[in-house]
């Protein structure tokens, strides 16, 4: 079981967050609950904890006061914010400390229920010698925000690079302990562009640099860039450059796929 604190100024809305959710069936244990950053700091440095649930707006110690204390402290503990506060940026602000993921209050089962799943599996991948650690090992470098925004930005464009074929945001997500959601939106935010959309710009542009090669069938590509239905694959490819991969192959003055700005 992960130790899990519960810090929140609303007592109210405190209770019944412990109680209501089946924590130790996700693989959580609630070793105790607290009303301020002030006692929950005093806590974790008397006493293990993997995980804090914790409000942004508290008195003494706020939310991201006490993710700062935490990461200047190099504690390995994961942080979720957990506020009524809807402002993407606010919350946004703590990413340099770590943070793990954001909760909108009033919080529905659903989303606890996907966010601890997720950061279950990311808990249970750090004790595996087999992970991949890239991200992990240098986050506490990146006291920066625009550095840590350009590692993200950076990770999911490599990623995507090497896995275009099978490449999901969940995977990516997972990776750098960021709700799928939530990373789709910072994604956009820092690039201009939608994550699928990016990923279709990936896919096409190597479709096209194989379809120079004459060796290779259009339903080979279709399945080498991840298209399992070679129609599907047609159609994305046609909306994408304005012709089919047929007319694109046997066209007399081959054109150059679109210029690929990372």
């Amino acid at each position: 079981m992960y130790k899990l604190l519960v810090v929140d100024d609303e007592s109210e809305s405190r209770n019944l967050l412990c109680s209501y959710f089946p924590w130790n069936d996700l693989g959580f244990e609630i070793v105790d609950q607290l009303e301020n950053g002030k006692l929950a700091l005093e806590y974790i440095l008397n006493t293990p904890v993997n995980v804090i649930l914790c409000d942004i707006k508290m008195p003494f110690l706020d939310g991201i006061g006490l993710a700062k204390e935490i990461f200047n402290r190099k504690l390995k503990i994961k942080v979720i914010f957990l506020s009524a506060y809807k402002d993407f940026e606010y919350a946004h602000s703590a990413l340099v400390y770590g943070v793990s993921d954001y909760i909108v209050k009033p919080s529905k089962y659903n989303e606890i229920f996907e966010v601890f799943s997720s950061l279950k599996k990311s808990l249970d991948s750090e004790c595996s010698p087999n992970v991949d650690k890239v991200l992990d090992e240098d986050i506490n470098n990146f006291k920066d925000s625009s550095s840590y925004n350009s590692k993200i930005i950076s990770f999911v464009k490599n990623y995507v690079s090497e896995h275009y074929k099978d490449a999901r945001l969940e995977d990516i997500a997972e990776s750098v302990h960021m709700n799928p959601n939530y990373l789709s939106q910072f994604f956009k935010q820092k690039t201009g562009e939608r994550f699928s959309n990016y990923l279709i710009r990936v896919k096409m542009n190597r479709a096209a640099e194989l379809l120079n090669d004459i060796r290779y069938k259009t339903y080979e590509i279709s399945e080498m860039v991840g298209y399992s239905n070679t129609k599907n694959f047609t159609r994305t490819f046609k909306n994408y450059y304005g012709k089919s991969p047929k007319e694109y192959r046997n066209q007399k003055d081959t054109i150059n796929p679109k210029p690929f700005e990372r």
